[in-house]
């Protein structure tokens, strides 16, 4: 009976996660086209903080005694972004990815990555660390923030009227998309690691694949429905931000909480999130993540859940 009852939430969940990521890009898009600023930056802000809430209530719940979880969920959630999300997303629609996207984010993607395997050398991410991830999330805010207001200055004609109403119906639905996503998570996730307990799962193995997947989900429907809408900039943009934001924001909160123990296995799982980032650069010469490229992430995913579940 637990066992139904956990199936049904979670299909609960995934419901819920639907009609919020729905909102979400409604909301975010109409944000970005009152303070005239780019859907990527919408993407890599509003709505990649919005989806990666799941991941930030996933870890402040598993800090401290559960700290593998943490960990396990930022890694896993960020090779699930690229291998699952981007996959899946670019075998729907072949995704133009701009310049300024691969010379400057995917660069700091890559940056704030390598930075976690550095703080993890000593075999713990301390409340120091943490706190040094932190600042570096205070930088990158500042960094996006400043890069929004360029576009502003550069776009004021395309002031649009009746701002107001605008405003507070995107906000409401910006609000009402991110709770869904949140509450949706929760109950996907929650109940997923019932069942995964059924099947004898470690807490690592649950981080790395249930509860990353089950975080990744806000991540992947926003994604969908952004590009399904004609908005890939925003998918595109949602998966960096909530990249860059695991690992300064997520795991700079779990590790300020209590520190987190990083296992010598875990280098592993490391070297597999650079290298599924790096292959976003592949699109450097073409400027587009095509269907072939989607195959591939794909297929790289679900051969990286297998070797994780059996090995």
């Amino acid at each position: 009976m637990e066992i139904a009852i956990s199936a049904i939430l979670t299909v609960v969940g995934l419901t819920m996660l639907c009609f919020g990521g729905n909102w979400l890009v409604s909301g975010g898009v109409a944000i970005a086209r009152k303070f005239r600023i780019s859907n990527l930056i919408i993407g890599m802000t509003i709505v990649a903080y919005g989806t990666s809430t799941p991941e930030l209530a996933a870890s402040v719940a598993a800090a401290g005694e559960h700290s593998a979880i943490i960990l396990g969920n930022i890694i896993g959630s960020n090779i699930a972004n690229v291998g699952m999300v981007i996959g899946i997303a670019a075998i729907l629609v072949p995704l133009a990815v701009s310049k300024s996207v691969l010379k400057k984010e995917i660069p700091i993607m890559l940056g704030v990555s390598v930075l976690l395997i550095l703080i993890s050398i000593d075999g713990e991410i301390s409340q120091y660390d943490g706190i040094l991830l932190l600042a570096g999330l205070g930088v990158f805010a500042y960094y996006t923030f400043k890069d929004a207001m360029k576009q502003r200055a550069e776009n004021k004609e395309k002031i649009e009227q009746g701002t107001n109403n605008v405003f507070l119906k995107s906000a409401g639905l910006i609000g009402i998309g991110i709770v869904l996503l949140y509450v949706g998570a929760i109950l996907t996730v929650d109940n997923a690691v019932i069942l995964a307990k059924e099947f004898g799962l470690s807490e690592k193995i649950i981080g790395l694949t249930v509860i990353a997947i089950g975080t990744s989900l806000p991540e992947l429907i926003t994604s969908i429905i952004a590009i399904r809408k004609g908005h890939a900039d925003i998918g595109v943009g949602n998966i960096i931000g909530s990249n860059i934001y695991n690992i300064l924001m997520i795991m700079g909160v779990g590790a300020a909480l209590g520190g987190v123990m990083v296992g010598a296995d875990v280098y592993v799982d490391y070297a597999i999130m650079i290298i599924f980032s790096l292959s976003l650069l592949i699109a450097l010469k073409t400027g587009i993540i095509g269907r072939a490229m989607g195959i591939c992430l794909t297929i790289g995913y679900v051969a990286y859940l297998a070797v994780t579940f059996f090995k």
